[in-house]
């Protein structure tokens, strides 16, 4: 099964291509100046040819839904559901910090925690088991202090993404690694997407939004589908 991956979440504009787990290409750039809206298309089309494939071959998309950038995210969720209507196939949409910890998994910490930056001090984050990278808390929007936490203080954990600067600076952990040159990358969007696929978890196209987290538009609905 050939896959388009698509994570426009942050900084870095990433497409890759699979074909079931191996992967095919990636083409992918962090920018200091969000490139998405004028890279996205083009990133799509290198992949493909690096991929040595059509766009028609394609027989799945796969979203990286956020949290992160308000119009990164709304470019890769409107591009995503475009190639899902025009090829009428399925759409897959995975946590976007869940791609930022894979490479981290198996090398001794008790925790991996995604810091993805929000503003001032606030980070979009969630705790993930350093051996299995099952979710130990919940995708959240945090204020940073000095008593961010604590409750790890005595364990081994490692912050990763362009968060872990100001955690650095404030957080008093002394067992803690930081690593902020980590970004949500389409390439690690394949095994939680197969993951889904084989269980049928596909999104609806038509009502489907991506995990903004905040409500940008001051009004909140009653009733939310998240």
């Amino acid at each position: 099964m050939k896959i388009l991956y698509l994570e426009t979440s942050s900084k870095n504009c990433s497409v890759a291509i699979s074909d079931n787990e191996k992967l095919l290409c990636l083409t992918e750039e962090v920018s200091e100046n969000y490139k998405q809206s004028e890279s996205l298309h083009t990133f799509v089309e290198w992949a493909l040819e690096g991929a040595g494939i059509s766009l028609k071959d394609i027989e799945a998309i796969s979203l990286g839904k956020g949290p992160g950038s308000y119009t990164g995210l709304r470019i890769g969720s409107s591009s995503a559901k475009g190639f899902c209507y025009g090829l009428k196939v399925p759409l897959v949409a995975v946590n976007s910090l869940e791609t930022m910890i894979e490479p981290f998994l198996g090398q001794n910490y008790d925790y991996i925690v995604p810091l993805i930056d929000a503003r001032r001090m606030e980070v979009y984050t969630a705790v993930y088991d350093g051996k299995t990278g099952n979710e130990i808390s919940g995708t959240e929007a945090k204020i940073l202090d000095e008593t961010s936490f604590e409750e790890f203080k005595d364990k081994k954990i490692v912050f990763v993404g362009d968060g872990a600067k100001k955690a650095k600076e404030i957080l008093q952990l002394p067992n803690a690694d930081y690593n902020e040159n980590v970004y949500p990358s389409a390439q690690y969007l394949i095994k939680k997407t197969l993951e889904k696929i084989d269980k049928k978890e596909f999104e609806d196209i038509a009502y489907f939004e991506p995990f903004y987290l905040k409500d940008f538009h001051g009004v909140k609905k009653k009733k939310s589908e998240d």
